[in-house]
């Protein structure tokens, strides 16, 4: 990972270095850049593969695959391609301020710090529908976290009457266990009759008790875009959006975000029911390279602590949501938008994501 950082800054010039570089991370408000993290089509930071020669576009790519595994990198890939497929079906129009509103070239890459060494450093790749967060320190991986990936569309036709669904598993295997679970078993896993509109704990940077959904609007580098005809446009998209589910006070306290686990826990599950709890975890775990993933900790004992709660229908096409959550683990799924065809899914560490608990740890052995 550090060769290819320093092969791709290598082949930067100045002013590509100056928009590309972020701060040393640390565990304190100069590293709060490092932190913003999106899955709009919004800024977010960084060198676009726009501003770069197609060298350079190979060796930042190569970077973004040494933080994958071959699965993840394809599905990152797929979804950046997605962009073209959504600009076809929204009829190719300007939109968010943008002179191409959806745009494979507008995925931005920046690195924290220099690579190599003992002192920390990290890097940074996202765009819509991507957001992937790297710490490296004493030349050890030691975050991964927060790992988003979605798709819109979620499904789209290929030639045959084959379709194309990069995240088809993440959706399908949670919805196998679901409908597998005995009645009662099936009522405590749901969180609410209606699937909240988005992700519940959206864009934070730190996840805390009683988080709940975020209008579109919010999920946005900018608070509002120069040009007043666009930013209605936006607010116009967010507000039918939060209008299709209807949701009030009640129902966003049915599913806002609870430090303790909600739903049934692994422990309660027969054996084929856990075989689809860690299958469903390694959707998400296993998108990053082996040796990185924290997947082969998931044995017997470590899978009873896993809960799972769902919410929404649970027929395919129907809008639902669903999260995963356990010591050090946070998934996050929905799939609601654009008639239920539009998925986002996301893998956090809600007590270290971005590696702040080692960075703690590194600064109060080597600065204190």
């Amino acid at each position: 990972m550090a060769e290819a950082a320093s092969a791709w800054w290598g082949s930067l010039g100045e002013e590509e270095r100056r928009v590309a570089r972020g701060t040393t991370p640390g565990a304190d408000a100069g590293d709060d850049e490092r932190r913003r993290w999106f899955y709009t089509p919004t800024d977010y930071g960084g060198l676009t593969l726009h501003q770069q020669r197609p060298a350079q576009q190979r060796a930042a790519m190569r970077l973004v695959a040494s933080g994958l595994s071959p699965a993840g990198f394809v599905t990152v890939a797929t979804t950046m391609g997605l962009e073209n497929v959504l600009d076809h079906a929204e009829g190719f129009v300007t939109m968010f301020d943008r002179e191409r509103g959806r745009d494979p070239g507008l995925y931005y890459l920046r690195v924290f710090g220099e690579p190599g060494g003992d002192a920390p450093w990290g890097w940074r790749f996202g765009g819509h529908h991507v957001s992937l967060n790297n710490l490296v320190v004493g030349g050890e991986l030691v975050s991964t976290t927060p790992c988003f990936m979605g798709a819109d569309p979620a499904v789209s036709p290929l030639l045959g009457g084959a379709v194309n669904r990069p995240l088809g598993r993440v959706e399908d295997l949670a919805r196998e266990l679901v409908r597998s679970l005995s009645p009662d078993l099936a009522e405590r896993a749901l969180l609410h009759p209606v699937a909240p509109s988005d992700l519940v704990t959206a864009n934070r940077s730190v996840v805390s008790e009683g988080d709940r959904v975020i209008p579109l609007t919010g999920i946005w580098r900018d608070p509002r875009f120069p040009d007043d005809v666009e930013q209605s446009k936006l607010q116009k998209l967010s507000d039918a959006i939060d209008d299709a589910t209807a949701y009030g006070e009640v129902d966003h306290r049915a599913v806002a975000w609870s430090t303790t686990p909600r739903g049934v826990a692994g422990s309660e599950l027969d054996g084929g029911q856990r075989d689809l709890l860690h299958a469903l975890l390694s959707t998400y775990l296993d998108r990053v390279p082996e040796g990185v993933s924290p997947m082969p900790s998931y044995d017997s004992e470590a899978l009873d602590a896993v809960h799972l709660a769902w919410a929404g229908q649970t027929e395919p096409g129907a809008p639902h949501y669903y999260r995963v959550q356990g010591p050090r683990l946070l998934l996050e799924w929905d799939n609601t938008q654009r008639g239920a065809n539009h998925a986002h899914s996301v893998w956090r560490d809600p007590g270290a994501d971005f590696g702040l608990d080692v960075l703690a740890r590194h600064r109060a052995e080597h600065h204190a």
